[in-house]
């Protein structure tokens, strides 16, 4: 009842109406575009081909893209040259001064960066759209009607545009909209997928594949999924910190407490992201002719894709370590320490300089361990619930395990019910960052929240 009169709140308020219609009105545009085709292309073999290698790096762009990779739209890039871009940036601001100097500058320094995000973003889809249209060309499948170079040079110009077009809308939804335009665009990519994963588990229930039991063991895991995101995402670790009172001009400053929020999961879905994609590169080389030929090439490739137990541990440690790389990018426990001594703020019990530094990185570091054992469980569960963990395949022991073992586990449940960790993962985050930016809206214009904790400001009336 109380979350039907929040919502009801927010179509009270006129501006945050606007905006929330504004935002529901450009993600509408950016789905028609997802469903406009690239000139020259016949959609229904490299639709096929898509669900031929649905577990490569081409079923892994399809998943950002909202399923408009595998037609090929306009909008077939996607989002994900803006995000490397970013990421891209992001890395080099550890090793580049200039680019350093630009993040301390604040609001200057980050439309400096921002710009030069948009500019790496259109060159990044000009060689991506070029690679797209050679490699469809020279694929010799039939994917492309009328070769040439009319053809190449069509394809850059239409899928270059798409994707600044929606690096436009995702800035007009952050500006404008209810925030987190780049995510929400993501996230309807996904959502949109949703009505056909329903599709497919009614259908296995019609058919007999799967019966009561499974489906409620499979709605119950969804749920507890769910719950343990929103769990983890909302954890974090809180660092005490005292600040010394101190005498500025003929005013008495500081002498409070509070403290330093160290997230769980501060690298959010990025460490997720790059595993995936770098795992996903030896599983589109099995599909190279010199590899099939190279018996070698062939079983050393196989052994870490699909859902080996080899694949399995290598996606955790790639996890873990990029759990680890991204923090130490965001958060530099040095600086921290310096900045916190210069304002006269220290830790209880710490020393300040080197001893808070340290005491900071060594909390950093095993938060930064259960965040990554948290992210590879959360991709890993779904992964093997959909196609379970291929143990027959180890030496020695595989035929014994082939015929002992329970086959839902060693081939999973058969089916690609949009269960992904990765895809989840981001569903859930954004919806909460969404719903935690509408709800500080209410709570601005003295409403009451989505949530019990988030309660009206006492003492005032709304004049909206």
């Amino acid at each position: 009842m109380k979350f039907l009169e929040a919502v009801t709140n927010v179509f009270r308020v006129p501006d945050l109406r606007k905006r929330l219609l504004f935002t529901l009105a450009l993600l509408a545009v950016y789905r028609l575009g997802g469903h406009i085709p690239t000139p020259g292309i016949d959609t229904n073999k490299l639709e096929t081909f898509f669900q031929q290698n649905s577990g490569t790096i081409f079923g892994f762009l399809d998943l950002f893209s909202g399923g408009t990779f595998r037609r090929l739209t306009i909008f077939a890039l996607g989002i994900m040259p803006y995000i490397t871009s970013s990421i891209i940036l992001q890395l080099l601001t550890v090793v580049v001064p200039t680019l350093e100097k630009l993040q301390k500058e604040g609001e200057l320094g980050r439309r400096k960066i921002t710009q030069w995000t948009r500019y790496l973003t259109v060159i990044l889809a000009l060689i991506q759209s070029f690679g797209i249209a050679q490699t469809l060309q020279s694929a010799g499948q039939g994917f492309v009607t009328n070769p040439g170079i009319g053809f190449v040079l069509m394809t850059m110009l239409s899928l270059t545009t798409g994707t600044a077009f929606i690096m436009w809308l995702g800035e007009q939804i952050t500006e404008r909209g209810v925030g987190n335009g780049m995510s929400l665009i993501i996230f309807t990519g996904i959502v949109v997928g949703l009505p056909n994963a329903i599709y497919e588990i009614v259908s296995k229930i019609q058919t007999g594949d799967w019966n009561a039991l499974q489906v409620i063991l499979i709605l119950a895991m969804m749920i507890a999924v769910v719950g343990f995101i929103v769990l983890v995402e909302r954890g974090e670790r809180r660092i005490p910190v005292q600040y010394a009172k101190r005498i500025v001009g003929r005013k008495m400053m500081g002498g409070q407490s509070t403290h330093l929020p160290l997230k769980v999961n501060a690298g959010g879905v990025i460490p997720v992201i790059f595993a995936s994609s770098l795992l996903a590169f030896p599983q589109t080389l099995t599909n190279l002719q010199f590899v099939k030929d190279s018996p070698v090439l062939s079983g050393m490739l196989g052994a870490i894709s699909g859902a080996t137990p080899l694949y399995y541990l290598l996606y955790t440690t790639l996890i873990i370590f990029f759990c680890f790389f991204y923090v130490s990018i965001i958060f530099n426990p040095n600086e921290a320490a310096d900045n916190m001594r210069k304002y006269g703020g220290f830790i209880p019990g710490i020393r300040p300089g080197k001893n808070t530094a340290d005491y900071m990185n060594n909390i950093l570091t095993k938060i930064t361990v259960v965040g990554g054992l948290y992210l590879a469980i959360l991709s890993l569960v779904p992964q093997i619930m959909i196609s379970g963990i291929k143990l027959q395949r180890m030496p020695g022991i595989g035929n014994w395990i082939d015929a002992h073992f329970p086959r839902f586990l060693l081939d999973g449940l058969g089916v690609n019910f949009y269960f992904g960790g990765t895809s989840l993962l981001i569903v859930v985050g954004v919806a909460m960052d969404t719903v935690n930016q509408i709800e500080a809206q209410l709570i601005m214009r003295h409403y009451e929240g989505f949530t019990p904790r988030a309660g009206r400001i006492r003492g005032r009336r709304s004049s909206v």
